[in-house]
């Protein structure tokens, strides 16, 4: 777990504008920066970024945040790994609290992922010194481009090849890595020999694993690094790295089963295919592809083995489905693999295929209602009992809602009968809250003052200890006045927003951000926050005062109580009430 005084302290250091320009080009547009939004296609600019303030915001689509939540979104990253690529930015350390058990989480060296890069160079160095690889990969038909792209490699037939290439052999890095394989006593050997070497790439452009190939007959066929400080298999997709910008073009990313399917897509044109690491498709990489891409197309052979996988596929995506974003599955057929099928009938019916592909909401019911008979009642009654453990474990409202009712339109029940049945709570319900609260309107005073303590949560200690207010605004300042008392007011603008990322207030938060981008340079936000105060002081002393003007009026002061006699003198000698009198 990283603290969270680190996160501040490295959204203190880091310039937003910096980041973001490592990825898009910013052009300067007043106090503010712009550019096309590489969040959707658009021509032109409604991408805004402030250096000042510290967050993005665009205009066309609505994507908001700081400098961590950029990172996320334009690298597939979780919130983690984009601490960590930030850190790595300008050269801080990433701090971990100790877990539970009391054991922190270890860290990954930096010489591990030069070691990566100095195998990588060595298995490129040797594929153009094997006339015999270099055949495999033609007659495969990648041109040096291609095998130039993806970085590819040749592991020599040998036992201690990698000696060569590091002066220390006997190193331990090069067992952590995943590199050798100690034997018995003191027999150390290289893992991969006389294989075509795919490097897995993070996103950060770091080796930090390999997927070997046999090139004639031989098990394993495929051969990965084994789970390592760097690599683990379930997180990480291969051909990500190369893939993210024509993912950020089109909207799509293909799934598929092998790294060759990946290079031999690419190899035609299809340049958005990944491939899962020799395990199927787990919950982490559908929440990482979400990121990145409108569409998930998920590709696998016609065959047992291709079903299995994309069922696997399927389970997991439920619990992680969004409203709006599309999962399909594509099934070729089963003498083909998506190289074997581009090469055979080129681009163009490839993604065919792709377009053509089933919806997920498809091929749950297909495969929920395969060999049932749904004119009997075992046969619905089988088919509400597959259906409930998938159906239960949806959370976005609209998909949930269309699946329960097509269920139960198969099943011959209403809706409601099918979440009783299941005991799960009905998507009406759900439904109704948040466009209660959305339909509320604003306060202008409670959304300027959310503003301020946006923009400068210091003067949140200026704040009257029993203010209250109706409506989103108000419970946002309620919320952002917890979070500032907790932090004794020192917590910087950023930190404040990242706090609430992924809460029920990051909506109205980063809406009143986004309107504070029309603020002009002499905009004073401490002489507008007192401004507001004194307002919110009038209106608290004419509340506290009516009544006990109305005692006045009806019996002077001698029908009031000694307390509220006191009490109303003061309040008519408060300045707040004068200036209200003047005015």
């Amino acid at each position: 777990m990283i603290p969270k005084s680190f996160i501040q302290d490295l959204l203190n250091r880091v310039d937003i504008v910096d980041v973001i320009e490592r990825f898009v080009p910013l052009k300067k547009a007043g106090s503010n920066y712009v550019a096309c939004c590489p969040f959707h296609n658009e021509k032109s600019p409604s991408f805004t970024v402030s250096q000042s303030k510290q967050f993005y915001h665009c205009f066309g689509c609505g994507v908001h945040g700081t400098a961590v939540g950029f990172v996320m979104e334009h690298l597939g990253l979780s919130f983690v790994e984009a601490i960590e690529d930030l850190a790595h930015s300008v050269s801080m350390e990433v701090p971990h609290e100790r877990t539970a058990v009391g054991e922190s989480i270890p860290k990954v060296a930096p010489d591990l992922y030069e070691v990566m890069q100095l195998a990588t160079r060595y298995y490129r160095d040797q594929l153009k010194l094997s006339a015999r690889a270099i055949d495999y990969l033609k007659n495969r038909g990648l041109s040096g481009e291609i095998a130039a792209k993806f970085a590819i490699g040749f592991a020599p037939d040998g036992w201690q090849n990698l000696a060569s290439a590091f002066p220390d052999y006997q190193s331990a890095a090069l067992e952590v890595t995943g590199l050798v394989i100690n034997g018995e006593g003191d027999k150390r050997y290289d893992r991969f020999r006389d294989r075509i070497m795919f490097p897995i790439i993070n996103v950060r452009a770091q080796v930090i694993g390999f997927g070997g190939r046999v090139l004639d007959k031989g098990e394993p066929k495929y051969l990965n690094s084994p789970e390592t400080p760097l690599f683990a298999k379930g997180h990480e997709l291969y051909g990500l790295y190369q893939a993210q910008k024509s993912i950020r073009a089109t909207g799509r990313v293909l799934v598929v089963e092998g790294y060759m399917d990946v290079v031999a897509l690419a190899q035609h044109g299809v340049d958005y295919a990944v491939a899962t690491l020799g395990t199927a498709t787990t919950p982490y990489h559908i929440q990482k592809l979400l990121r990145l891409a409108e569409q998930i197309v998920f590709c696998f052979d016609g065959d047992k083995a291709g079903q299995k996988a994309a069922w696997r596929a399927l389970e997991n995506a439920l619990p992680h489905l969004q409203d709006g974003k599309l999962l399909s599955f594509l099934f070729l057929p089963s003498e083909h693999d998506p190289d074997s099928f581009i090469r055979e009938f080129g681009k163009v019916t490839f993604e065919q295929q792709v377009m053509d592909a089933m919806p997920l909401s498809g091929y749950l019911l297909r495969e929920l209602t395969t060999d049932l008979d749904l004119k009997s009642q075992e046969g619905r009654n089988q088919l509400l009992h597959r259906a409930k453990p998938l159906l239960s474990v949806i959370v976005s409202p609209v998909t949930s809602l269309l699946l329960r009712k097509e269920v139960a339109a198969l099943a011959g029940v209403s809706q409601a009968e099918l979440e009783a049945l299941y005991e799960i709570k009905p998507i009406a319900v759900s439904l109704r809250t948040p466009l209660k609260k959305v339909a509320r309107t604003p306060f202008p005073v409670q959304r300027l003052l959310l503003q301020c303590l946006i923009a400068q949560p210091e003067l949140g200690a200026q704040m009257p200890v029993d203010w209250h207010g109706e409506g989103d605004d108000a419970e946002a300042i309620v919320a952002v006045m917890s979070l500032l008392q907790e932090a004794d007011f020192k917590i910087s603008s950023p930190a404040l927003m990242q706090r609430f990322e992924g809460t029920s207030y990051a909506r109205v938060l980063a809406q009143a951000e986004a309107q504070m981008l029309t603020w002009g340079e002499s905009f004073d936000v401490a002489a507008e926050f007192a401004g507001l105060i004194g307002k919110l002081d009038e209106g608290q002393i004419k509340q506290q005062l009516q009544p006990l003007q109305l005692k006045a009026a009806q019996g002077g002061l001698s029908g009031m109580s000694d307390q509220e006699r006191d009490q109303y003198r003061r309040l008519c000698n408060t300045k707040p009430l004068q200036r209200l009198e003047k005015s």
